[in-house]
């Protein structure tokens, strides 16, 4: 089965993110295929690459570049959302000329249309919500 996954709340804010991490190892270690991980709304902070989580704290950011680094899923950050919280990938940075990027390397900037190519070619689509 093919899976793909929108996380709408804020890593440290919301249980959505970690959740959606959680049920998207799962998915993995079942067999199943996940697609694309779309962050949405203030899910987009999860792309951030300059957050330090507390000590004490899971650190959901690094979960999901370890995610992506050992399965290839992608990561997928809402751009409009991204832009509004200051999130610019190094093309972006660029475009605004900004001092420097903030979205991890792992986690790409993309528009809707890549929402709705999840949902179409994507047996089940979940979505993990504030």
């Amino acid at each position: 089965m093919v899976i793909s996954i929108a996380v709408h709340g804020a890593p440290y804010a919301s249980q959505a993110s970690r959740s959606a991490l959680r049920f998207a190892e799962c998915a993995l270690a079942r067999g199943h295929a996940v697609h694309r991980i779309f962050f949405y709304h203030e899910g987009v902070l999860a792309a951030g690459s300059h957050g330090v989580a507390p000590q004490d704290e899971e650190d959901v950011h690094a979960g999901w570049v370890s995610l992506q680094e050992s399965h290839g899923v992608e990561l997928a950050a809402c751009i409009a959302n991204s832009l509004k919280r200051g999130m610019l990938d190094a093309g972006e940075r660029d475009r605004y000329e900004k001092p420097s990027a903030t979205v991890h390397p792992r986690f790409t900037l993309v528009g809707l249309g890549q929402l709705v190519d999840a949902i179409a070619t994507s047996d089940r689509f979940v979505t993990f919500a504030a």
